[in-house]
């Protein structure tokens, strides 16, 4: 544990990065005191929730308006009986981010349960992702391939899984002892770069961030939208910093890192602009 907590607090020293963990912890505790959510945190969440599922199932090609998303989660309209892949994709990147707030309350305390039923949430019977009952919820087997993320770099073979889950669940335990956001940055990473699961992994990925941001008391509100930092930066390289994280280098981590603790302060802005909604009284404004 301590040599996980010095690697940690390492990284979190890179140029760049120790900048953009007190920007990210400024962002966020400014929108933690926003007049809207001294009463209206629960109106405030369930909207960052909406736009964080948009942006999240945007990151895997589905691409639909926050309006579209919204009318989904309240039920005002249904999911289709025969979703075509990317409706597949939406529907797994609203009820993943939909657990997400039963997952905060395990992942700092069991974050393989959390791992778990985030995976179970976007691949379960009713969800996005088509998978066989005996894959959801657990770690690939040595005879199953994941095809995700192919532009990141090739997966962990599934014997290496249990090391690298052991050290991811090392490194949420040191929440408290370095930067939330250089911790929550870099589980995102090893999701995403291992891929424990066949698929959904991405979508897993940013579930187990945002709560583990909203756990770990960066963002203690959940109006943070991270999902949507990812994605106002994507065409600049939420991919290409995926893809430099896996190789290993320093540059590679520094890049990651700068780009992902960078979403936090970027979810915090949008953040803040839903709870300016809250505050007018016109949070249906996309």
């Amino acid at each position: 544990m301590t040599a996980t907590v010095d690697a940690v607090r390492a990284l979190a020293d890179l140029p760049e990065v120790g900048e953009s963990v007190d920007r990210a912890r400024e962002a966020c505790t400014e929108l933690r005191w926003h007049n809207a959510l001294r009463r209206r945190i629960p109106q405030a969440a369930a909207e960052s929730r909406v736009r964080g599922a948009r942006a999240s199932a945007a990151l895997d090609g589905a691409e639909v308006s926050v309006d579209v998303v919204r009318e989904l989660v309240v039920g005002l309209t249904s999911w289709p009986e025969e979703p075509d892949p990317l409706e597949r994709a939406l529907r797994g990147a609203v009820q993943a981010t939909a657990e997400t707030e039963h997952a905060r309350d395990l992942v700092l305390t069991s974050p393989a349960q959390a791992l778990a039923r985030l995976h179970v949430a976007v691949a379960g019977s009713s969800a996005g992702v088509d998978l066989p009952p005996d894959a959801v919820g657990r770690p690939r087997r040595d005879d199953e391939v994941c095809a995700e993320l192919v532009e990141v770099g090739a997966p962990v073979p599934a014997l290496e899984l249990p090391a690298r889950l052991g050290g991811l669940y090392e490194l949420v335990a040191c929440h408290d002892k370095a930067p939330v956001a250089v911790v929550a940055a870099l589980a995102h990473a090893e999701i995403a770069t291992m891929r424990p699961f066949v698929r959904g992994n991405a979508i897993v990925a940013r579930g187990f961030e945002r709560a583990l941001v909203q756990a770990a008391g960066l963002d203690p509100t959940g109006v943070c939208v991270p999902e949507v930092g990812h994605l106002r930066e994507a065409s600049a390289g939420y991919v290409g910093a995926l893809a430099a994280y896996a190789t290993g280098s320093a540059d590679g981590v520094r890049l990651w890192l700068t780009f992902c603790v960078g979403s936090y302060e970027r979810g915090a802005r949008e953040g803040m602009r839903i709870a300016d909604a809250v505050l007018a009284g016109r949070l249906g404004a996309s």
